[in-house]
Parts: C-alpha cells; structure tokens; sequence
C-alpha cells in the first residue's frame, strides 16, 4: 500500500474508526470491553488493549489501524477534489449532530466511512463497489451480518439520497452526505468548484449541462431533508445555494 499522505485529522479519525467499529462488535454505543478481541483477526494483534474508547490506543488497536489506513488511503486518492478526506471529517461531524435520529448510530458511522470509499469521477457504479467493499471488510473483522448488511444498504441508499419514510438511519446518512448544500455561500462555492476540478475531464459544455440537469433534480424534490434538524437548519440555505449556481450556470 502508498504511504498514506499527511493529513491533520488522521490520528482522530483513527480514534473514530477504532471506537465505532468497537461499538458495532459490541452492539453498543461504546467499546464493549477494555480488552476487546476482534473476530476473526490471529496472533499478537487480535485483541486491542486499552481501546476502550475513542483514544483506545493499545498495541493491539493495529489490527484496527490497518483497516483505517486503508480507508483513509482511499480518501486520499489524487483523482479527488472534493470526496476528500474533509469530506469523510465533514461526514462524521454531520452525523454526530443528527446522532439523536438514528437508530443504529453505529452503522450510520460506518455506512460514512465507506460511503465513498471506491470513487472514481468516471465511473457510475462507485457506490456499489463502495457497498462490496464494506460488506468485505466488516465481514473480515467479524462484524455481524445483520448489521453489516444494513452498512451496505446505507452506503447503496447514496445514489439517490431518497431514504423512506420510518427510514431514520438513512436519512441520518443521507442529510450528513447532503449537508454541505446549505453551507455559507463562500463554503458553497469552494464545493461547487472543487466538482468541476473532479470533472475535469468533462468539456466545459457537457459539464455545464449535465450540472445544471443535477441541480433542477434536487430543487424538484419536495424536501432535501428528512431529519427534523435538517428541515430546520439546511433546506432554506440549501434551496438558495442551488438556486444561485444554476443561475451562474445558465449565464454563463
């Protein structure tokens, strides 16, 4: 594997990675034990001494590391702009804020770490390899299936960001993914143009049309968000950061 690049929020987020894959095998908010064995994982690296929480940083919390370095890698992938490792922290941020909707928060968390973790601006079936890759990986680390197949359906739902009505972790998943749309302006801008630069490869023309084509889709659906939160704090300003880039779009 690459060395991974450096990146400010990499030792946190490895604090997240080990305390919420912890809390899946536990079926808890939290580490289930001060000695955790992780599943399925052999030798002197299968049980993670001392995690016991988010700083849990025994020896053997590198059995957990390298699966977080591996995902981190992919966030850091040089083809992305803007699903970019601030991306992955914006994410999480986003999902703590609405963890009082979800029902299962844990695979909420996890469903954002994967969510892109296979992205390739060129391709169309990112979120599935995405959803494979998760299945794969929890299942390696002896998360259940139950709950790993709901990581999958999490990280699947990101096509369309339509979670049903009841739905409450994937609306959770969806309004974090979605949450930038209602940034201050200046924020939503650097958003809007770190897209291009990820299209790069489109011509100028196709890109402008095809942008405007998402933008009219989303300002079409009733609401862009589901959680009580999301309708409150983010539609306003989503709906009128939309409004203002497909109007530069359309002038230009």
């Amino acid at each position: 594997m690459a060395p991974l690049p450096a990146h400010p929020a990499h030792d946190d987020l490895r604090a997240r990675w080990r305390a919420t894959l912890l809390a899946a095998l536990g079926d808890g908010p939290e580490a289930p034990d001060p000695r955790a064995t992780v599943p399925g994982a052999t030798g002197p690296q299968a049980t993670v001494p001392g995690a016991t929480g988010p700083q849990g940083d025994g020896p053997g919390a590198t059995v957990l590391d390298r699966y977080a370095d591996d995902l981190l890698g992919r966030w850091a992938e040089p083809q992305r702009r803007y699903h970019t490792t601030d991306h992955l922290v914006a994410v999480l941020h986003r999902v703590d804020e609405l963890r009082e909707y979800a029902a299962d928060l844990a695979a909420v968390r996890l469903a954002a770490w994967f969510h892109d973790a296979v992205y390739l601006p060129d391709r169309s079936e990112n979120e599935e390899r995405s959803a494979r890759l998760a299945e794969r990986a929890l299942t390696e680390l002896g998360v259940g299936e139950a709950r790993t197949a709901e990581v999958a359906r999490l990280v699947r739902l990101t096509v369309t960001h339509d979670p049903e009505e009841g739905d409450a972790d994937g609306q959770v998943l969806c309004d974090a993914d979605l949450a930038v749309l209602a940034a201050a302006p200046a924020a939503y801008a650097a958003y809007a143009a770190a897209v291009r630069e990820e299209y790069g490869f489109v011509p100028e023309e196709l890109f402008r049309d095809g942008r405007a084509a998402v933008l009219r889709g989303l300002l079409a659906l009733p609401r862009l968000y589901r959680t009580p939160h999301g309708r409150e704090h983010w539609e306003a300003p989503a709906r009128h950061n939309l409004t203002v880039e497909l109007e530069l779009l359309s002038a230009s």
